[in-house]
């Protein structure tokens, strides 16, 4: 029932309007970039310094100077601007970047945001994500709905350290999308075979609706 990181990744393009300027976050949200809707295209920005960049290319044809802040290969597109470092943070920081969707380990029902860690196998610092949060207009996450063993990234309260208070309004997780509004999880799609109280047992705080909850439905990718 669960949906795949591309299928993920394909349920978050869905919501990016056409001319938008984003930033997507190192991992899964990569991928985002792969499934722009017909007859919408956002403008891509990386924080190494640019702006309105094409897909990955075909493997085999890389050219390594041009890299995203994940290290993966870019291709360029008419337009593509680059730019130094501290100006790419001053479009963050300024609050040029329309949406920023981040990977997450946890996220609390009032939006707070931990998306790295101090452990020995964490992410090493908190990085530009700090900066994105704050200076992005919507901070989307996209990430699995539970750990690999099972326990819930949903939360009433993160346990880890925060890279962004009440930061986040909307999760793309791989079972539901759902809202964060008035420091609550409001569920607004789910996946389908999957039931309310099925769903709410592998959230670690409640659940609220407030309308009927659609089905969570992605194609094969």
């Amino acid at each position: 029932m669960r949906l795949t990181p591309t299928q993920m990744a394909w349920r978050a393009a869905q919501d990016i309007e056409d001319g938008a300027y984003v930033n997507l976050g190192i991992g899964q949200p990569e991928m985002v970039a792969r499934f722009q809707p017909p007859g919408r295209q956002a403008i891509f920005h990386t924080e190494n310094g640019i702006l309105g960049f094409g897909e990955a290319p075909e493997p085999g044809a890389e050219d390594w100077d041009l890299i995203n802040a994940g290290k993966k290969a870019v291709t360029l597109k008419p337009g593509t601007a680059f730019f130094h470092h501290a100006d790419s943070f001053a479009m963050v920081r300024g609050g040029h970047l329309d949406v920023a969707i981040l990977g997450a380990y946890e996220v609390a029902e009032n939006g707070d945001l931990a998306n790295w860690s101090t452990g020995p196998k964490g992410v090493p610092a908190v990085g530009g994500a700090m900066d994105l949060v704050h200076g992005a207009k919507r901070v989307a996450v996209m990430m699995d709905h539970v750990t690999k063993d099972g326990k819930p990234k949903l939360l009433s309260r993160c346990s880890l350290p925060l890279t962004g208070v009440g930061c986040v309004t909307r999760v793309y997780s791989s079972l539901a999308v759902v809202d964060i509004e008035g420091g609550h999880f409001v569920l607004r799609e789910k996946v389908p075979g999957l039931s309310f109280d099925e769903l709410q047992a592998m959230t670690g705080a409640p659940l609220h609706t407030d309308g009927p909850v659609a089905d969570l439905i992605a194609p094969e990718l």
